[in-house]
Parts: C-alpha cells; structure tokens; sequence
C-alpha cells in the first residue's frame, strides 16, 4: 500500500503536458504515493455545467493533499456561451473551481515563494528570494457580487453610508458590486504564518502590503492586525507599504524584501510582478493550504493553444512538486528535487522557448530525471 494518495488535477490545456513532467519526475525520486485522478476545468463546464464535479470532490477526502495542473477560465458572457446547447437557459452559473476549491477546503494561506536561480537568463536580479503570503479565502475574491444591483441590496446600503445614494441616479440596471470582505481572524492568520515563516528560516521582515489610506475599513483592518501580531515577534521588523508604491519598490530594490504578506487580489498582484522578476510565470510555484488538507498548484495559466504540444516551461510545475514534498515532511525529497532543477537551469542546455530555448516540457524534464 502507497504511503501516499495524492489527487491528480491536470485540468486542461497545459495541465496535462506539466502533470506529465511532475510525474516523470516524481517517479524517478521513488515517491511512494497512488495517485487519484480527478475531473475538473473548462470541458466539464462545456459538457456538464460543472467545472468541479462532486465525484471529484469526493476525492479529497480519500487522499493527503492534490496536485493541479491548470484550468482555462472566461468571464460569464463566454463561459455562458460556451456551454453545451442543451444546458443553455438552465440556470447555470460559471466560477472558478480554483477559487471554490479554496473556500470549500478552507486553504486560507496561499503560499508563493519568487526566487533566483542562477544562470537563469531572465532573472531580473541573481539575488531575490522573495516568500509572499497571500490570504486565499476573503478580500475581492470572496465571491459576493451583484449585477444587476438588487433594490433591497441599494437601498439598505445607501441607508447606511450616503456615498450609496448617488449611483442610483445611473439605473441599478446599469450598476455592477463586488465587495472585499475581510475578517479580522483571516488576516491574522495570514499575518501569523508570514511571521512564523520569517522565524523558521531565520528571515528580518515581513512586509504587509495594502492601501489604508484609500481602502481605510479593510485595509485599516489589516494592517492594524499586522501591528498586533508583529508585538509577538520582536526580532522581526514589520514594514508597511501600499500597494501601488510597493509595485514600484519591488522593480527597484526586490533584494531587500523577504517575506510579504496581503490580501486575496493584492497578493495576486505581487505574487505575478514578484514571479516575472525571477523569470516570469514558467518559474511559478504555489500551495494553497489549509489546516489539514492543501492544494499545490503552478500560477501559469492554461495556454489552450500551447496544449499537447509540451511547449511551456515545466519548471513551476517541478518546484510546485517540491513544495508538496515539503509539506509531506519529505524533505530529503523535495531538497533532492529542487537541487536537480535548479542544476538545470544553472547548465543552461535544455531550455523551453520562453529562455531562448527550443526545448520541449518533457525534455526540461527528463533533465531534471538525469540531474536526480
């Protein structure tokens, strides 16, 4: 009996041409795990109106963490058009299984380490070793969005903050809402997890990222709890910064900064300008984890029109393997795994076309096969 059951999510496009490399890989380190495959993605939205089946979601309660590939994902209008003829007019409602996988399994920290590794010909800096700690369940992405504005949603807000009251002038026809709701145990956690991460690995600061003086209710709420919880960790400095002059210092001086922490679409942000800074999302890795269960995912997109042609830089995926055998306590693994890639990528031989290269995905990995 394996020692692990892994879920296996290539989703579509290029997922299934990195998985394909993860698996290469991960076989060759003699990771003792079964893996479970699961559906899930843009042609189970096509066929089915369902890009997360629950047969898929019964997976992860037989299994230790998942391992996804990519998804492709299209605003409403599309996804809606998109769907199998019989299905139009039902009621269906496209989201993103990512996003719902999240809040479903409570995976609130979303973990995004940017690093440089040498002889990487798109590093922008040899020297960034960047961690960002994005909260994953709250903020603008939790989801609660009106279009058209409801009346009883306008009135009871407009009887509340008088700023409402002016937008019905345009017809609540002609109004769209999103909300970003954070709570304060939400970003403490998050908070918490970057600090205990700069403790662990012995890293000076941690640098919250917002915009109080806009945003004055939720990111006055983050950064106040950011303050309360930096108390508890005195050898660790906390900076604050907002998060348009953050994306300017972190193209400037990106070496100075250690572990940053923010909010769902902030930390988005500086998780995408922090990766191109260390040769762009082919470079990418990500986890997203909860209490007990976590999802390891590559930031790239899906690419349809690169898919099975094993075009696309594996390497996030390969590292975002190595960060699930950190999480499984396999250390010795994931240490081997991350020395095997990184030798690669310092030989400079095989490389994808985004390096200058004309190698393909599964060439970078067989690689990493010899370099294990």
């Amino acid at each position: 009996m394996a020692k692990y059951k892994i879920a296996w999510l290539p989703g579509d496009g290029v997922g299934n041409d990195v998985m394909a490399c993860a698996r290469l890989v991960l076989d060759k380190l003699d990771f003792d795990a079964e893996y479970l495959p699961g559906d899930i993605g843009w042609e189970f939205w096509k066929s089915e109106g369902e890009p997360l089946p629950q047969r898929t979601v019964d997976i992860f309660g037989e299994t230790d963490c998942a391992l996804f590939g990519a998804i492709t994902s299209m605003p409403k209008e599309e996804a809606d058009e998109a769907l199998d003829p019989a299905l139009k007019g039902t009621g269906l409602v496209y989201f993103s299984p990512i996003v719902k996988l999240r809040q479903m399994l409570n995976l609130h920290t979303n973990l995004r380490p940017c690093k440089a590794y040498a002889g990487n010909p798109l590093n922008y800096r040899d020297d960034i070793d960047i961690v960002i700690f994005r909260e994953n369940t709250e903020g603008m992405y939790s989801g609660v969005e009106f279009y058209p504005l409801p009346q009883a949603v306008f009135d009871t807000l407009s009887e509340h903050h008088p700023k409402m009251a002016k937008f019905g002038k345009f017809g609540l026809e002609n109004v769209a809402l999103s909300t970003r709701i954070m709570t304060r145990q939400a970003c403490e956690n998050i908070v918490t997890a970057a600090f205990e991460y700069a403790k662990k690995f012995d890293r000076k600061s941690v640098t919250v990222v917002d915009k109080p003086n806009v945003l004055r209710e939720t990111g006055g709420l983050m950064i106040r709890t950011a303050r309360q919880v930096a108390q508890k960790y005195p050898g660790i400095e906390l900076w604050e910064t907002n998060i348009d002059a953050q994306c300017m210092w972190l193209v400037k001086n990106p070496q100075i900064y250690e572990v940053m922490v923010a909010e769902n679409m902030f930390g988005d942000i500086l998780s995408d300008l922090a990766a191109q800074l260390v040769g762009g999302l082919g470079f990418a890795c990500s986890a997203n984890i909860g209490d007990s269960y976590a999802v390891f995912e590559p930031t790239h997109g899906s690419a349809p029109k690169y898919a099975g042609q094993y075009k696309v830089n594996p390497t996030a995926m390969l590292l975002t393997a190595k960060m699930m055998l950190d999480w499984l306590d396999e250390k010795q693994l994931a240490e081997d795994l991350e020395g095997a890639v990184a030798s690669v990528i310092a030989a400079g031989n095989v490389k994808t076309y985004d390096m200058g290269g004309s190698n393909t995905s599964l060439e970078v990995a067989q690689a990493v096969v010899r370099a294990l």
